[in-house]
């Protein structure tokens, strides 16, 4: 999947500079950074919008995200949009810094926007004294900041200590506490999710909190309702969880009407299937599974309400004419999702397996699941005490999945699904290869130019390797990139093989 090229409209930022001012520049580098709306622009900003009979922001990081992503790079210069640079992702042609607080520094020597808030701090103290002081000036900054982000400072530490799925191991972000308000509940609405969990959900009368104006607010399960005692008509602190979710923290019980009543928890809904079919088919086509480009929960809502989709299968079945009827879809728009749903038949089996919606089962427990297992029959019929042997696989996920398996609708579902073209390459069994990496260890180093860190590891996977992230005597192979430090060295110190991305690729055959 790739995202959205807002190139050109970054050029228009008028603190990013259109060439690095330095006498020697890096072939190629990366830089990785933050794009936002100062307040008092974001004031001026809103001035323009009412002085123009147009409609005013509801937040700068909404307005700075919708400014960013103008097809229109004119209106992104209209906008005023600043930036901090924060890392650089990947350099050729010029060393890095051995500290992150020295790459602040090369960023703003070669004229990139650096935040001046930046300090090195020594030991947890120091760390929550800055915090403290932070949080104190939080109101003088001429932006918007909901915490403060902590790192090793030490890049070969960043490196050695690495990352979990999403995120890195060697920073840590501290939020400040969020902002509260009261408001009243006006009603209880019960939404459903993908897998057919009932979700409550307050309806507030309007109040600003954080510069957003919140209307609703989720109130988890019906036990987080009976702990909190939250009824219609209650007078409730509400806040934005991190500064972006809205939850209701408490009931003020003094001020609640003397005719309230307890809520009840319905078992169902009206359009409870419906709902649900929506989400899984939404979850379906979302980037990380199917990646369905353009089939966005507009479109699937209105395939799913007019009949034409049931389940994801149908999908695969739609004809040219269905589509034309649907609004907002023209012919072009029609033949383009009809190409996009045949070039996403061909897929993996961790993509597919996580496409199906399994309650539990995340992107990384279906990579496992399929790198065990190979054949999604073999996962089907996979025994409860055999998938808890998976790697991020423990007796609930374990559970979901036979649950899952055991209902004939869901198989019939797969069984469809392959009938009407879906399909991936078949995964051999490791045992079975002729691999340099079966039953090896192996650790990554560095930036791969051919792929990313995740599809090399899911290659590694594939051909039966175990994929770590530090280098130890127990590490059979380091694979080299681009940038790599520190993890080189510990290979060569204990004697460790290790290979470029040239001989990687021809290992992996």
């Amino acid at each position: 999947a790739t995202g959205e090229d807002v190139t050109m409209n970054v050029c228009t930022i008028e603190e990013i500079p259109l060439r690095l001012r330095c006498d020697e520049a890096p072939s190629i580098i990366e830089i990785r950074g933050e794009i936002f709306i100062a307040k008092a622009d974001f004031a001026a900003l809103n001035r323009d919008q009412l002085t123009n009979d147009a409609k005013i922001f509801a937040n700068p990081r909404n307005a700075a995200a919708g400014s960013l992503r103008q097809l229109n790079p004119k209106i992104t210069a209209s906008r005023p949009l600043s930036s901090y640079s924060y890392a650089i992702g990947y350099i050729e042609g010029k060393s890095l810094p051995t500290t992150h607080f020295g790459v602040l520094r090369y960023l703003g020597g070669i004229g990139m926007p650096v935040s001046p808030e930046s300090r090195v701090v020594g030991g947890v103290d120091e760390c929550f004294d800055y915090f403290q002081h932070l949080g104190d000036r939080r109101q003088e900054l001429e932006y918007e900041i909901d915490g403060a982000v902590f790192k090793i400072n030490n890049l070969s530490d960043q490196e050695r200590l690495g990352n979990v799925a999403k995120a890195p191991r060697w920073s840590i972000a501290y939020k400040f506490p969020p902002e509260e308000a009261t408001t009243v509940i006006t009603a209880i609405d019960v939404q459903v999710g993908r897998t057919g969990q009932l979700t409550p959900v307050a309806r507030l009368e309007p109040v600003v909190v954080g510069g957003v104006t919140i209307t609703n607010a989720t109130l988890h399960n019906k036990d987080e309702i009976r702990r909190k005692d939250v009824r219609v008509g209650d007078t409730v602190v509400v806040r934005r969880a991190g500064d972006v979710i809205p939850e209701v923290v408490s009931v003020i019980i003094k001020k609640r009407p003397a005719d309230s009543s307890e809520f009840s928890m319905p078992d169902c809904i009206p359009d409870q299937a419906l709902t649900q079919r929506i989400r899984a088919t939404i979850h379906f086509a979302s980037r990380r599974a199917m990646d369905i480009d353009g089939l966005g929960s507009k479109v699937i809502e209105q395939l799913c309400r007019t009949g034409l989709v049931e389940d994801p299968a149908d999908l695969y079945a739609l004809k040219i004419e269905q589509l034309l009827g649907l609004d907002r879809l023209a012919e072009k728009s029609a033949q383009n999702l009809l190409a996009t749903l045949e070039h996403s038949k061909q897929t993996t089996l961790p993509r597919f397996l996580y496409a199906l919606g399994i309650r539990e089962v995340g992107e990384t427990t279906a990579a496992n699941i399929a790198a065990a297992l190979q054949t999604i029959e073999a996962i089907g019929d996979a025994e409860t005490e055999d998938l808890i042997k998976i790697p991020d696989v423990g007796p609930i996920v374990a559970a979901s999945i036979r649950d899952f398996f055991e209902v004939e609708e869901n198989v019939e579902l797969i069984r469809r699904l392959v009938a009407n073209g879906v399909c991936w390459e078949t995964i051999e069994a490791p045992s079975k290869k002729n691999t340099a990496f079966n039953g090896r260890t192996i650790v990554m180093s560095g930036a791969l130019l051919s792929m990313t860190r995740d599809e090399a590891r899911e290659k590694l996977v594939e051909r039966g390797a175990k994929v770590t992230s530090s280098v130890s005597r127990n590490t059979d192979i380091v694979v080299v990139g681009a940038g790599a430090r520190s993890k080189v060295d510990k290979a060569t110190t204990l004697g460790v093989e290790t290979i470029d991305e040239a001989r990687f690729i021809e290992l992996l055959g």
